[in-house]
């Protein structure tokens, strides 16, 4: 199974080996690293928060604008002002658990995830229930990795349920390997707004992967898996593009998406691009 490495605090003498195990495939998990609140932000606890058109409220660094909510006026103001003091606090953390990687993260949506993941109704491609690498289709990475640090924020002691795979990426890429036709960088998607940026080789292998995995109900079924339990007031840190995980339920989490360039992690061969690579012995971006 993937590596849960258990931290007791940003200052645990062990938080120096949290770089190596997150990108040997392991998940860094603090049982006890809440996120608190401020006064009057409990009352935005709140699935009721929510526009509908959205799974989730997200806030963009780059605009300094926050979508997915139905609040407007100073609630809104209040919404955006604790969605922000979350990506303050995930940037904190990693600061102190992975200071190497401080000049090269990419800082991308911070996301408060009100709603009850079991009540969603979404087609099987779409459906984080089911085992998955992440991948995103309209904002191609390029081959950067897709780092994220979670906390649930859960009032009323619920766990956020994940299943997480026992395979590592490379075993995972090589069994779909025959079914993955990675295919060459175009422009076109960007230019006629499909995507924002320009999708390459490595992004078109990735998306497959995700879409292969998701489909594949007999590999859904049979794919050794182990369940994890993260508490209210815990926070854990992966790189979900390439450790195997399914959120199974759980209600009011936080997440901070990160990108990181492959020349910055301490082991790049351990990457999906050139793990990738590897298999397909071309280069893909």
């Amino acid at each position: 199974m993937a590596e849960v490495f258990e931290l007791k605090g940003l200052d645990d003498p062990a938080a120096a080996e949290a770089t190596g195990v997150l990108e040997r495939g392991g998940l860094v998990l603090l049982r006890d690293l809440p996120f608190e609140l401020l006064a009057g932000e409990a009352a935005l606890i709140d699935p009721a928060v929510m526009s509908g058109r959205s799974k989730n409220i997200s806030y963009d660094p780059s605009t300094d604008g926050i979508g997915g909510s139905s609040l407007d006026g100073a609630p809104l103001e209040a919404m955006k002002g604790m969605v922000k003091r979350y990506a303050a606090r995930a940037d904190a953390i990693l600061a102190a658990l992975t200071p190497g990687y401080r000049p090269h993260l990419q800082k991308k949506r911070t996301s408060f995830r009100p709603g009850a993941i079991e009540t969603r109704a979404l087609s099987p491609r779409k459906d984080d229930k089911r085992l998955h690498v992440d991948a995103f289709p309209s904002s191609p990475v390029q081959g950067r990795r897709i780092f994220r640090v979670f906390t649930n924020a859960n009032p009323s002691g619920e766990d956020r349920i994940w299943n997480v795979g026992d395979q590592d990426f490379e075993a995972f890429a090589s069994q779909y390997r025959p079914r993955i036709t990675p295919r060459a960088a175009g422009a076109w998607r960007e230019r006629v707004g499909l995507t924002r940026g320009r999708r390459t080789a490595y992004d078109s292998a990735m998306l497959q992967l995700h879409d292969k995995a998701k489909l594949d109900e007999g590999w859904q079924a049979s794919a050794p898996k182990t369940r994890i339990a993260f508490p209210p007031g815990s926070t854990w840190i992966v790189y979900t593009d390439s450790v195997l995980h399914a959120a199974l339920s759980g209600q009011h989490a936080f997440e901070q998406t990160y990108l990181m360039p492959v020349a910055g992690m301490a082991d790049p061969a351990r990457s999906p691009l050139r793990v990738l690579e590897r298999l397909t012995g071309r280069a893909l971006v």
